[in-house]
């Protein structure tokens, strides 16, 4: 798939006119910042850190660099350094791409491109834009931000008028996801003893419709992406007792949709959002010489969110956030309900801070057993974020 961003970054430069040009004639922009959170919780570790303790283990650095070879065309790449407990300590390629806007009506991106689906996918790379510390966890986890980021592939999008009816925006997507062993959609698998040694390689289409309808501010929309089935590699090792002789075998996730249905009302100094969406892969483990093992979900999962600009520095908002795996047996570990009041101060336009309170119910997201011994049903979590963007 790397050999597909390599192709894209070269078309790019091969559409450069062989005459030389200045750095300036480029119009090369750099840009970037860095974030420094604090997780305190009263109870249950969160998001494997040891929160109950108070921890600092969330620490993120993006830097993206642009062109402009040609008119038309921006060829543009953007690498991520994130640390956040036992998720991430690496470096990952977000995105690199060339874009090549023919007009309003259509554009093409090639290379690692980001995917167009929910509110808050194409942004939820960017700390600086939005205000919250954390986006509302059953639809955006932060756990497999970079799982749903992206695929190497292609993004067709563009506009068209509707004259009194508003603009229709459209997105159409396809390419490979690169899903790394680490990512945690495989938490639980690894706390069991099961690893995925060379990730998941998983195809994904989609689209995405946004309709700004004629009144001031107001768009709704929907996306939907599909995923066919896919297997990997998986090694099993026991995780306690005297034999530790590990068991090879496959992980095989099954086809599934996952669609996103989202409104969004901004005016003035007020935001108002909501979205629904659904997702339910079945993974299921099949090692040598033992019965095959499934793990099935079935997540339904929705938020509604306002903030208000309550003066040129400061934002305060909040949210409410409920998912249920409807799948799951009955009790704490089938949802997952969080409540979520937050501020934000912005010192200048490079440096700002991020205070949330959040009150959760329920286990579903965000609680691994190797930190937690005992998962209590309620949980109130402190944030402090920090960061610097130029």
């Amino acid at each position: 798939m790397k050999r597909l961003l390599v192709g894209a970054m070269a078309l790019a430069l091969g559409a450069v006119p062989a005459t030389a040009q200045s750095l300036d004639d480029l119009n090369i922009q750099i840009h970037g910042y860095a974030t420094q959170g604090f997780l305190y919780s009263n109870q249950n570790n969160v998001l494997t850190t040891h929160s109950s303790d108070g921890s600092p283990a969330w620490d993120e650095a993006v830097l993206n660099l642009g062109a402009q070879p040609i008119p038309k065309l921006r060829v543009g790449v953007q690498a991520r350094y994130f640390l956040l407990g036992n998720y991430g300590n690496t470096f990952t390629l977000d995105w690199a791409q060339a874009d090549y806007k023919v007009d309003d009506r259509f554009g093409l991106r090639v290379g690692k491109v980001k995917m167009p689906v929910g509110l808050f996918n194409e942004t939820q790379d960017i700390d600086p834009s939005y205000m919250f510390a954390l986006l509302p966890q059953g639809v955006y986890s932060i756990a497999s931000r970079t799982t749903l980021l992206s695929v190497y592939g292609g993004n067709a999008y563009g506009a068209l008028k509707l004259n009194q009816l508003g603009t229709l925006e459209y997105r159409a997507f396809g390419g490979v996801r690169e899903i790394s062993g680490d990512d945690g959609n495989f938490l639980a698998a690894r706390e069991s003893g099961i690893t995925l040694p060379q990730g998941l390689a998983a195809i994904s289409v989609g689209a995405t419709l946004r309709w700004r309808l004629p009144v001031q501010g107001l768009m709704i929309g929907a996306s939907d992406f599909y995923n066919p089935q896919k297997s990997a590699p998986i090694v099993s090792t026991p995780t306690s007792g005297a034999n530790v002789t590990s068991t090879n075998g496959t992980i095989t996730v099954t086809a599934f949709h996952e669609p996103f249905y989202f409104v969004k009302y901004e005016e003035g100094r007020f935001l108002l959002a909501g979205e629904f969406n659904k997702i339910s892969p079945h993974q299921i483990f099949a090692l040598t010489g033992q019965a095959t093992r499934a793990s099935i979900s079935d997540d339904r999962a929705w938020y509604g969110m306002a903030t208000y600009k309550v003066t040129g520095k400061l934002t305060a908002g909040s949210y409410y956030n409920q998912a249920f795996n409807v799948a799951a047996p009955l009790g704490p570990k089938r949802y997952f309900k969080d409540w979520t009041v937050s501020g934000r101060y912005d010192f200048n336009q490079y440096l700002y801070a991020k205070a949330e309170e959040h009150f959760i119910d329920g286990t579903l997201y965000g609680f691994d057993t190797t930190l937690n011994s005992i998962l209590l049903p309620t949980t109130k979590l402190t944030i402090l974020k920090f960061g610097v963007s130029f």
